[in-house]
């Protein structure tokens, strides 16, 4: 699949000015959730180097943690891999008034797990059979389930990788799981196909973003989010700052008493 041609990227001036303004809606979004006790789940899928970080990070940027968290689970521990699947993963589920970014979700299963074979077959296809069950129920229960998939070319997820790779600052990011799947690019296409067919339902659709732009994925993929939750405007009590009562006569302990940061910025000026 061949990626955008560097003119047809979104230029930074719209993109930070339209980012902005779907970051506003957001807050929006989030005072909706929190004054109707909504409970609003996005799972976020996708290749490795696909964009589904960094959208992330759009997303929360200026949403209040304790309503808007990011669950990405770490390897299961040998007690979770006895558990029922999808165990680990009903715990991260939100409560009233709040919103769960899956950052990776129990679709691993249907990728990296199958691909790399840390399942069975017949685990593989028990979740095949099982997840359609599991969303349905959660969406029963009044959970709001959206689902992202970003695409990215193999092309443009090699430079990425390259660009992690020559980065010191984002090597960290690069893994032998992310290296191992340039050489299965096929299987996990594959495994990607099988998991649509089997998990891209009425009641529960997949919605593509395709991210070898990452600013037109970031913004295409939020203003999706906005136009699929049916949110509204809160008006919330106005607040005002009370006068600062007279002076008690208290005064400030002595400086040398207390231990400083070192004006580190100081050696910065002039």
């Amino acid at each position: 699949m061949a990626g955008r041609s560097g003119d047809e990227r979104l230029a930074r001036k719209p993109y930070e000015r339209e980012l902005l303004r779907l970051q506003a809606e957001l807050v929006k979004l989030q005072e909706w959730v929190r004054a109707e006790g909504a409970r609003l789940v996005v799972v976020f899928e996708g290749r490795d180097a696909a964009g589904k970080g960094g959208a992330i990070k759009r997303v929360t940027e200026y949403l209040n943690p304790r309503i808007a968290r990011v669950a990405a689970l770490p390897t299961p521990t040998e007690r979770q891999r006895t558990q029922w699947y999808f165990q680990r993963y009903v715990e991260h589920l939100p409560a009233a008034g709040e919103i769960v970014l899956f950052d990776r979700s129990w679709y691993n299963r249907a990728g990296v797990e199958k691909v790399m074979g840390f399942c069975t077959e017949e685990e593989y296809w028990q979740f095949l059979n099982q997840c359609p069950t599991f969303e349905r129920m959660l969406i029963e229960s009044g959970i709001l389930l959206r689902k992202y998939w970003f695409s990215v070319s193999d092309t443009e997820q090699e430079r990425r990788f390259r660009g992690r790779l020559e980065d010191p600052m984002r090597r960290w990011k690069l893994s032998p799981m992310d290296t191992e799947s340039i050489t299965r690019w096929e299987e996990y296409s594959r495994a990607k196909d099988a998991m649509f067919v089997h998990t891209d339902t009425p009641e529960s659709p997949w919605h593509v973003v395709e991210s070898d732009d990452k600013r037109r994925a970031r913004i295409n993929m939020i203003a999706h989010l906005l136009s699929v939750v049916p949110y509204r405007d809160v008006v919330r009590p106005e607040i005002g700052l009370p006068a600062r009562p007279p002076s008690e006569g208290y005064r400030r302990p002595p400086r040398d008493l207390q231990k400083y940061v070192p004006d580190h910025a100081a050696t910065l000026e002039g």
